[in-house]
């Protein structure tokens, strides 16, 4: 730590802009997002199952009482979905579409600011080895000999070191957008397929109520 604080210094303003403005959002933005994720995450195949065994029991309510009882986006999508069952099945998919216009957005919310702060660390850094070189090429104008070794040296050191920080900032910020888009984009596509299936079980089960039929569980 004794050594990070001597580069950290070393760095110049640079470094306090970097940390200000890109490491403790991208930081914080990380650990709302992975939370929200977390908490979002659920057995899909687990939870249609006990949907279907539900549904062509004739058990509507049990179906929503289902989705009440795990509380994440999927669920509150397909719950308003199943609110409207005795309805036509358009107006069971616009309940599920509203639902969705609601959800979809807090799942995405802010993870693309880690691409754009990513971004930002790196040319902070590269503003900070421009203004660090100029600063020592500057300075060892009409000084004394001695000391112009010793002031290149510094703006140098502040050079790279707000080189180092802006692109470990960056690499970070890019490496963990990737990762949670990633995570992001499967939760939507689970998303979206579950309420496709839930369409065509609801569906089915009424097709088979009006012929008086059964579909098999």
């Amino acid at each position: 730590m004794g050594a990070a604080w001597t580069h950290f210094q070393e760095g110049g303003w640079g470094m306090w802009a970097i940390l200000l403005i890109t490491t403790i959002p991208i930081l914080v933005i990380i650990v709302e997002r992975a939370v929200v994720l977390l908490k979002a995450r659920i057995d899909k195949n687990r939870l249609l199952a006990l949907l279907k065994s539900q549904i062509m029991a004739g058990n509507v309510q049990g179906a929503i009482k289902v989705c009440a009882g795990q509380q994440v986006p999927l669920t509150r999508i397909l719950q308003a979905g199943l609110a409207k069952y005795n309805r036509p099945d358009a107006e069971i998919q616009a309940a599920m579409d509203e639902a969705a216009l609601h959800e979809l957005p807090l799942i995405e919310k802010r993870t693309g600011y880690l691409a754009m702060l990513g971004n930002l660390a790196t040319l902070l850094g590269l503003l900070g080895t421009i203004t660090g070189l100029i600063k020592s090429f500057a300075g060892v104008a009409g000084v004394d000999p001695s000391m112009k070794a010793t002031l290149l040296a510094r703006g140098i050191s502040e050079a790279m070191n707000c080189t180092a920080f802006g692109l470990g900032t960056g690499i970070v910020g890019l490496l963990l957008f990737a990762i949670l888009n990633g995570r992001t984009q499967h939760l939507l596509d689970d998303i979206n397929e579950v309420s496709v299936q839930l369409m065509n079980l609801v569906s089915a089960h009424k097709q088979a109520m009006k012929g008086g039929g059964s579909v098999a569980a």
